[in-house]
C-alpha cells in the first residue's frame, strides 16, 4: 500500500515511517521542513505545509490512504494545527478519491474518559496539564474530530493517552471510542495506526490505544510532551 504521512518529522510520524516501510508499504513523507528526512527505497519526502491545499494535492496523489500525526505544543493562544490542516487534507482526499483516513487525536477527545485506578492523574494531572495547560490545543483536536466526521471518508480517529518513547512496539491495547490507560508509547500508537490501517476495525469511530507493559517517568513525560521547547 502507498501511504502519505503527516507530520513525517515528528516523533510520532518518524515511527510510522520505519513501521510502514519494515512492513513493505511505500511512504509519502509529508512535512514542512524535511530535517533529516531523504528519499530511499519505498520512501518519498513531499515538502508541504498541511494547510496549503495545493501542495497537499500534490503530496497526496497516489497514494491509497492518509494518516496523519500532525501535533503541537500546548499553548495559552488559539491552537488552530489539527482543524485547518483536517479541512484541508480531507478536501483533498475527496478530489483524489482516497477513502482511508487515520488521524491521530487524544483521549481527552472523550468527555467521559477516566482511567480507572489512576486517582492522582484523574484528579491532580488530568485538571491541571490536560484541562488547564493543554486546554486549547485539546479544543483544536475536538474541532478536528467534527471536520473530519462531516466528510464520507472512512476515517478512525486515533486516541493515545499520555505519550511517551519506548524503543519497541509492546502488547498495546485498543478499545472503541478510548481505552483505560494513562499512557501511550509512540511505538505501539503507530503499530496501532498501521494495524487498523488495513483491519479496518474502528472504521468511522474512535480507537483508543494504551500501553500497560512499561510505564514512563510521569514528570519527564510532561516536560518533554508539554512544556520543554523544540
Amino acid at each position: 500500500m502507498r501511504i502519505a504521512v503527516f507530520g513525517a518529522n515528528g516523533p510520532t510520524g518518524r515511527r510510522l515511517i520505519e513501521q510502514a516501510l519494515a512492513a513493505d508499504h511505500e511512504v509519502v513523507a509529508v512535512t514542512r521542513g524535511p530535517g533529516s528526512l531523504s528519499a530511499r527505497p519505498g520512501l518519498a519526502v513531499a515538502v508541504a505545509d498541511a494547510t496549503d491545499p495545493a501542495a497537499v494535492d500534490a503530496a497526496i496523489d497516489g497514494t491509497d490512504a492518509v494518516l496523519s500525526a500532525l501535533g503541537t505544543r500546548f499553548s495559552k493562544g488559539t491552537v488552530t494545527t489539527y482543524s485547518a490542516s483536517a479541512t484541508v487534507i480531507t478536501g483533498a482526499m475527496a478530489r483524489h478519491g482516497i477513502k482511508r483516513l487515520l488521524a491521530v487525536s487524544s483521549s481527552i477527545a472523550d468527555p467521559n474518559w477516566r482511567p480507572s485506578g489512576a486517582h492522582f492523574f484523574n484528579h491532580v494531572l488530568d485538571p491541571l496539564v490536560n484541562r488547564r495547560l493543554g486546554r486549547t490545543l485539546h479544543e483544536d483536536m475536538r474541532r478536528m474530530e467534527t471536520v473530519i466526521r462531516q466528510t464520507g471518508l472512512d476515517w478512525t480517529f486515533v486516541r493515545p493517552s499520555g505519550l511517551f518513547e519506548h524503543p519497541v512496539v509492546t502488547d498495546y491495547h485498543t478499545a472503541e471510542t478510548s481505552a483505560d490507560g494513562v499512557f501511550t508509547a509512540r511505538a505501539d500508537l503507530a503499530a496501532s495506526m498501521l494495524r487498523e490501517m488495513t483491519e479496518r476495525r474502528y472504521v468511522r469511530t474512535a480507537m483508543g490505544v494504551i500501553t500497560t507493559a512499561v510505564k514512563p517517568n510521569i514528570a519527564k513525560l510532561i516536560w518533554n510532551e508539554g512544556v520543554k521547547k523544540k
